[in-house]
């Protein structure tokens, strides 16, 4: 049977298959949330996931030891250093570098975070969702405006985080969000916060998922845009309204654990 051409009952149960295939602490030994996972306090998840989420471009192996190598420059205590830090343990991140994330982006984030867990408990609170809201797109809006809130943020930095705004996909982010959001007790995905429920979560548009999605069927659109991952997003509700994201998992592992191309 071509890849195109299930039924909506046979595409179900593949993807709940692959679903519950993936969704294993087993397969993220090589996946940037294995990053997070090395830690147990809350703060602790959020900084190291969130590093971990917007450093999560090019090849994995690749971000995993840029991030581990990151996690060692906090002491492997990222919330204890981001409150306590002095001017003088800053000098050492001069020479971090991912891509085009650069020395300038790292201590602009390090600032934030500091600046944002003086005040509040836990990140969460930077990510404002109304409970009518269909989607998480006006809580990724607002955490733009949010963490570019400190004076003189650097021009450049803005580039690492997106907003569906200028119609990016938000990948990272929206991977972020499925870390802290979804809570099915699997062991991969933290279930951290509550005020965003699984059902507003909105697929991480990666590469391979857009690539295997595309495949069945579940995006039309030929663009890979915000709204792109709105429609992906509103087909996999039709699977299961409650938890949509979960067939990233799938979608994922279809594409780069077997290749579908």
């Amino acid at each position: 049977m071509g890849r195109s051409k299930f039924s909506a009952a046979q595409l179900k149960e593949l993807l709940d298959e692959k679903v519950d295939l993936y969704n294993r602490p087993e397969f993220i030994e090589h996946d940037p949330i294995v990053i997070p996972h090395a830690f147990t306090k809350q703060q602790d998840i959020e900084i190291a996931g969130f590093f971990a989420a917007v450093l999560a471009w090019g090849q994995r192996i690749t971000i995993v030891r840029k991030c581990r190598e990151l996690m060692t420059l906090m002491d492997n205590a990222p919330y204890d250093f981001i409150l306590n830090h002095t001017e003088n343990d800053l000098k050492q991140f001069l020479s971090f570098k991912h891509r085009t994330f650069n020395p300038t982006d790292t201590l602009y984030f390090i600032a934030f975070f500091r600046n944002f867990y003086k005040v509040h408990y836990s990140l969460e609170a930077a990510f404002k969702l109304d409970p009518g809201d269909l989607h998480v797109e006006n809580a990724l809006i607002h955490f733009q405006q949010v963490f570019f809130s400190l004076q003189d943020f650097p021009t450049r930095t803005r580039k690492h985080i997106a907003s569906p705004e200028r119609n990016s996909t938000c990948k990272r982010l929206n991977m972020y969000l499925r870390w802290m959001v979804r809570n099915d007790d699997k062991g991969v995905d933290f279930g951290l916060w509550k005020t965003i429920r699984p059902s507003q979560l909105i697929c991480p548009c990666d590469l391979h998922v857009v690539r295997v999605a595309r495949l069945l069927k579940l995006i039309k659109r030929k663009q890979t845009d915000w709204q792109t991952a709105l429609e992906l997003t509103n087909q996999l509700r039709r699977l299961d309204v409650s938890d949509p994201v979960k067939y990233d998992f799938a979608l994922f592992g279809l594409g780069i654990e077997e290749g579908w191309k």
